[in-house]
């Protein structure tokens, strides 16, 4: 039988080609989310790829309904190899037009609900010492941009919770591998329900990637010890740049940073809330967004950053070949 994986936040988007992924290889899949039709569409997909599906509507952001999550995939299925954290909820608005009770929901979500998940997993697998967490973190967990006040703030929280809890693994012995997977701009369902308080469609920062690129590397991270996983050359970009010069992303990103996030397409507003409600519980909107046409499907950056050695080698090939080129010069 396949390993026994828990996804939360998989009704759409990257959770939900994260099931598929795994459904490859014959996983026994828990699928938590609020939205009931995006979880039984995702289950269906599961078991036609040859994984077996167990559905579990769960608000991530309450504990209690993590854990019995959790309690429940294991009395089905067995001991639990594999917890991903991929939940998440945002608000497309300038900071201070968000609402506090809609600030601490979008921080529920995304935050809390990796530190609940986190802690129902690591319980158990602390026991065994034995299984795999990775979290679904985000180049903005690095450098913020407009717009996304409480997701950003949500992601970097995550990233240092993180950190916290591998040195205490690391303190205990615990045979227990954490990987972070940061994560540039995806075609997801994010911008077909996320909650907006612009007039126009929402749109990733491009370049946009489709969902199955992260979800790839989410399954590499599961069963590779790399601590992070970074996917996406934005991702690496924002990284490098916030490190040699935050004080210039400051200003580009105030000349950019709104531009790049809004479409000149009027914002339909049906059916397009799900802070506090799943907007999915009776249509099932798959895990792609409306970018289709203008999504990536390969990441030469992610492909390389699996494979480390290739990517040394083809830094050394580039090298060897400036260095002749400059020799011919001489």
């Amino acid at each position: 039988m396949g390993d026994v994986v828990v996804i939360t936040g998989a009704s759409g988007g990257i959770g939900r080609a994260t099931a598929r992924r795994f459904a490859r290889d014959g996983a026994r899949l828990a699928l938590l989310a609020r939205g009931r039709a995006g979880l039984e569409g995702a289950a269906r997909e599961v078991e036609e790829l040859g994984g077996t599906a167990l559905v579990i509507p769960t608000d991530v952001a309450d504990p209690d309904q993590v854990e019995a999550a959790a309690e429940r995939a294991e009395s089905e299925y067995g001991p639990i190899d594999v917890w991903i954290n991929d939940a998440m909820a945002t608000i497309y608005s300038e900071f201070l037009d968000i609402e506090p009770d809609e600030f601490r929901r979008a921080t529920d979500v995304t935050y809390h609900g990796m530190v609940w998940g986190t802690r129902a997993a690591l319980r158990r697998m602390s026991k065994r010492n034995r299984g795999a967490i990775v979290q679904v973190g985000s180049a903005l967990a690095f450098r913020g941009i407009p717009l996304q006040a409480a997701y950003c703030g949500a992601k970097a929280a995550g990233k240092n919770f993180t950190e916290s809890v591998i040195t205490e693994i690391e303190h205990n012995g615990w045979d227990v591998h954490v990987a972070m997977v940061h994560i540039a701009a995806f075609n997801t369902t994010q911008f077909t329900w996320g909650r907006t308080k612009l007039p126009k469609q929402t749109q990733p920062v491009p370049p946009i990637y489709q969902p199955e690129i992260a979800a790839d590397a989410i399954h590499w991270a599961a069963y590779h010890h790399r601590r992070r996983v970074y996917v996406g050359l934005p991702t690496v970009l924002n990284v490098l740049g916030e490190h040699v010069s935050p004080r210039f992303l400051d200003w580009y990103l105030a000349k950019t940073g709104y531009g790049s996030q809004i479409t000149d397409q009027p914002l339909d507003p049906t059916d397009h809330d799900n802070l506090f409600e799943p907007v999915d519980d009776d249509e099932d909107r798959g895990s792609h967004g409306p970018f289709d046409d203008r999504a990536h499907e390969h990441s030469l950056q992610t492909t390389l950053t699996k494979h480390r050695r290739l990517a040394g080698s083809v830094a050394a090939g580039v090298g060897a070949a400036t260095g002749a080129v400059l020799l011919r010069k001489r």
